[in-house]
């Protein structure tokens, strides 16, 4: 019994926590697919301990979902979940660009109008070809740090922590891998950041609003085209090899 209550080692757990959620981000691991403690620990070369604390850190986050008696698989939002989603990450993000625009110095909008046109070049790049999986994991890296970036330059590291609590830009990254939007307009975080970087609070708020919004309806779209097995009847199904970690899929 009380070897049962043991913590496993945090390096262990952060390696687990890492691989899966990296292959997520990845979209090596699909909404859906099942996970099997079992098989991801044998994958990893560890005991089941740190995976499971791995997996529940998982599901705080909002990223994978356990059901008892069902199993554990990455998270298959609702619509609801999309949409509340988005409002949380609206009200967060607005307030981030307001305070920008009130308080960033000279060199911080600086630094924001340049990632900003790198990262416009990034996605533009992106629809031009079809690029590779580790290309899309890079462009949307960089998006998550320009919005990061954002917050951190508000001046309110309180503001800065909801929004990476919260999970919310990562959240917003595994709606993107499943959605059919079109291409982006060729300067839309650059014409964002010109407003954000302005001294208009009202302005950076508006503009900040729009760019929260777009590709919502898109993505509650993608989400319910998708073909997963309902909850409640997920089941191991054939065994898939996602690099490090090993998956199931549901039928």
């Amino acid at each position: 019994m009380r070897s049962l209550q043991k913590s496993a080692q945090p390096g262990l757990v952060e390696k687990a926590y890492s691989a899966i959620r990296d292959q997520i981000l990845r979209a090596q691991l699909r909404l859906g697919a099942v996970l099997s403690r079992r098989k991801v620990a044998e994958s990893l070369g560890m005991s089941i301990l740190p995976v499971s604390e791995a997996l529940r850190r998982l599901e705080t986050e909002g990223l994978i979902e356990s059901k008892p008696q069902v199993g554990t698989r990455v998270r298959v939002p609702t619509e609801i979940d999309i949409r509340e989603r988005f409002i949380i990450r609206e009200a967060l993000e607005v307030q981030s660009a307001r305070l920008v625009a009130e308080r960033a110095t000279f060199q911080q909008r600086r630094e924001l109008q340049r990632m900003a046109q790198d990262l416009d070049a990034l996605y533009n790049r992106r629809a031009a070809s079809d690029p590779d999986p580790e290309f899309v994991y890079v462009v949307h890296s960089y998006h998550l740090q320009l919005h990061m970036r954002i917050a951190e330059y508000s001046g309110c590291g309180a503001l800065m922590a909801l929004i990476d609590q919260n999970n919310l830009l990562v959240l917003n990254w595994m709606f993107d891998l499943v959605s059919d939007q079109p291409p982006l307009p060729p300067h839309f975080h650059r014409d964002l950041l010109a407003v954000v970087t302005g001294r208009s609070a009202d302005a950076a708020e508006a503009a900040m609003r729009q760019h929260v919004q777009y590709g919502l309806e898109e993505t509650v779209a993608a989400i319910g085209r998708l073909d997963i097995a309902p909850e409640g009847r997920w089941r191991m199904a054939k065994t898939v090899n996602q690099g490090e970690v090993t998956a199931d899929v549901a039928e």
